[in-house]
């Protein structure tokens, strides 16, 4: 009777929350105002201050830069935890392509300059014009899946130092310029406005290379670089 009883309540348990989150969020949008003003004119008005001419970059690295510095978190988390469930590819790009494409090699020969040129300009000009650091680490990270796809194992020759220090740049830079600026204005991220564009571009290049290095990482079963098979450590 117990049992029979357990098994009743938790899924009416759960379709009634649910109803209720679906409602609350319903009424939510139901009674949002016709015409919102929203907080760009205000958000504009303040970017002589904020370190960049962009309003989306200014938003997401000044304006709202805890929530930035939390998905960069969550991105990192995710590659602790496909790295615990998957544990990295093993065998390297072998097990992807044996036959490696030479029209693909060539192809991504010609492609990765553009491609690593195209990043930069991204991160450099995501200060006034779109762009930014995810943007370029997805160019960069396609760069990378690219290679591997090509047959090209770069990630082998990536000592372990360094593939911990690729994952983790981004989040260590916003850390410690969040801190940094605490003696100066005293409050966590609150970044002087004479500074706020160098310190912003200090947080965006190791974000960038963070998130190209998390992209290709949880692609690969989460590790940057792939592992040696049992064979290839005997012949090794």
């Amino acid at each position: 009777m117990t049992g029979l009883l357990r098994n009743t309540v938790a899924p009416v348990a759960g379709a009634v929350l649910t109803v209720a989150m679906v409602g609350g969020v319903g009424y939510a949008v139901w009674t949002l105002p016709a015409e919102a003003t929203g907080l760009a004119a205000a958000a504009t008005a303040e970017l002589d201050r904020a370190g960049a001419a962009n309003p989306v970059t200014a938003v997401l690295l000044n304006y709202r830069s805890y929530d930035t510095l939390l998905e960069v978190t969550v991105l990192l988390l995710a590659v602790l935890a496909a790295l615990a469930l998957v544990g990295g590819w093993e065998g390297g790009v072998r097990r992807v392509s044996e036959a490696q494409n030479p029209v693909l090699r060539g192809f991504v020969r010609v492609l990765m300059p553009v491609m690593i040129l195209v990043a930069g300009y991204l991160l450099w000009v995501g200060g006034h014009a779109p762009g930014g650091a995810f943007q370029a680490g997805a160019v960069l990270a396609s760069a990378g899946v690219l290679l591997f796809l090509a047959g090209v194992d770069w990630s082998r020759r990536l000592p372990r130092w360094a593939e911990r220090s690729l994952l983790t740049m981004g989040l260590a830079a916003f850390l410690a310029v969040g801190v940094g600026v605490m003696p100066i204005r005293g409050n966590f991220l609150e970044y002087p406005p004479e500074a706020a564009k160098w310190l912003i571009l200090i947080i965006e290049a190791p974000c960038g290379l963070s998130i190209a290095a998390a992209l290709i990482a949880l692609s690969a079963g989460g590790r940057l670089r792939t592992r040696r098979t049992w064979a290839e450590e005997r012949v090794r």
